[in-house]
């Protein structure tokens, strides 16, 4: 079971630890020899074939395992985590034939969840994400990006963020926090876009950075939330307090949104069904990875692909995320989405697994994380597989064997 912070530093005090005999996924290839994992500390401190360790040399380090797969703790780079209330009933509006944007349009979808959240404190909006949270870690995950954007007040979206801090001091895993102040727009700002946008400009971004309650900014770019042009100028409030920033994209329209976001070097630009394949070198060109959220594209009964092919063919970096939020994808199992991206995005093994791994670490700017290499943060995963593809094969819990938070372990079956 996964254990509090405070709990977990106590145990496997250790200095040096080994998994030997393992295949080996090192954020972007699969091991086609048994491999041997040294970590010293919170960080790996060497990665080797099984047949060359220097058994002598890493006599005194405690071996953890021997067998199965290792790989990168699991980065979730796009989540909703911290919410109040449930959508349950627009799940069952959408089955009896409403759209999203209609949902939206009569006062549902994200307004519906705005107002739960606004009236929840901080410490019922702690517990219930905590639930949510602890499912992620229980799948692999090590590192997980949260995003406001529930609140649409400048009081209400510092609450949302604080609650993510408070996540990340409590819990052995890595928070990312983004502010997504411009996600749709408040009632009390009804046609009066440019001037909630100016309140995000304005207000909110200077108050996150001030507090260090930010790590990136984002923004929904669509019809039914905001302009191409008020987006740039979210953007630009962003890079001026030294915040990175990231864009939800070509969701349900193609407002070339991705683009502009290039232009402004985001991390990562998301959804991107509608993106055109002609901006996929755009998205190359800037170094923005395309993050794709199958679980949204699932439970919307979605028709409309993202341009895969002309993704891979400008090799654009894919990432894979559950985009785990209260309307649109529910969802906290990071495994399942490596299943979606293949079965739907026609995504390879390979490819689902790096998507949650190597390529979700370079969309949150983290160099040392999503990778088996020397130096870099010892987050890892040990697994009750034979090979890496088995992940994203079948749709089965309790194939984690241990959880590996900064070379602790945090979860071990029996």
């Amino acid at each position: 079971m996964t254990t509090p912070l405070a709990a977990h530093h106590a145990a496997h005090q250790a200095r040096r630890q080994i998994w030997r005999d393992v295949t080996l996924f090192d954020g972007r290839h699969t091991s086609t020899e048994r491999m041997a994992v040294v970590v010293d500390g919170d960080r790996i401190a060497q990665v080797c074939q099984e047949s060359a360790i220097d058994t002598d040399a890493f006599a005194d380090a405690i071996e953890r395992g021997r067998g199965g797969v290792l790989t990168p703790g699991l980065i979730d780079c796009h989540t909703h985590l911290v919410y109040g209330g449930n959508r349950a009933h627009e799940f069952e509006m959408r089955l009896e034939g409403a759209t999203y944007e209609a949902i939206a349009r009569a006062g549902g979808g994200i307004m519906s969840t705005v107002r739960a959240t606004r009236q929840a404190d901080e410490d019922t909006l702690f517990a219930t994400a905590a639930k949510r949270l602890a499912a992620l870690m229980a799948d692999g995950a090590t590192t997980v990006e949260i995003k406001s954007g529930y609140g649409l007040t400048l009081a209400d979206e510092l609450k949302l963020l604080r609650v993510m801090r408070r996540l990340g001091r409590h819990y052995p895993v890595h928070i990312v926090t983004t502010l997504l102040g411009a996600h749709a727009l408040p009632p009390e700002y009804a046609g009066r876009s440019d001037d909630y946008i100016r309140l995000v400009c304005n207000e909110m971004i200077p108050a996150a950075a001030q507090e260090g309650l930010a790590d990136a900014v984002d923004v929904f770019c669509e019809k039914i939330a905001f302009s191409v042009a008020q987006c740039e100028q979210v953007w630009e409030a962003a890079a001026a307090h030294q915040l990175a920033v990231k864009g939800h994209v070509e969701q349900l329209s193609n407002l070339r949104g991705a683009v502009a976001a290039a232009r402004h070097r985001a991390l990562s630009a998301d959804h991107l069904e509608y993106l055109a394949a002609e901006d996929a070198p755009a998205l190359q060109a800037a170094g923005t990875v395309a993050v794709l959220l199958p679980g949204a594209f699932y439970c919307l009964g979605e028709t409309q692909l993202p341009p895969i092919a002309a993704l891979r063919a400008a090799g654009v970096a894919m990432a894979v995320a559950t985009d785990a939020n209260p309307g649109t994808s529910p969802i906290v199992m990071p495994t399942l989405m490596l299943n979606l991206a293949c079965t739907q995005y026609r995504l390879t093994p390979r490819e689902a697994l790096a998507g949650m791994t190597a390529h979700a670490a370079r969309a949150l700017g983290l160099a040392d994380r999503g990778h088996v290499t020397p130096g870099a943060v010892a987050d890892l995963c040990w697994w009750d597989v034979e090979t890496p593809a088995e992940l994203a094969y079948a749709v089965q819990p309790g194939r984690l064997r241990q959880r590996i938070f900064e070379g602790k372990i945090t979860h071990e079956q029996a």
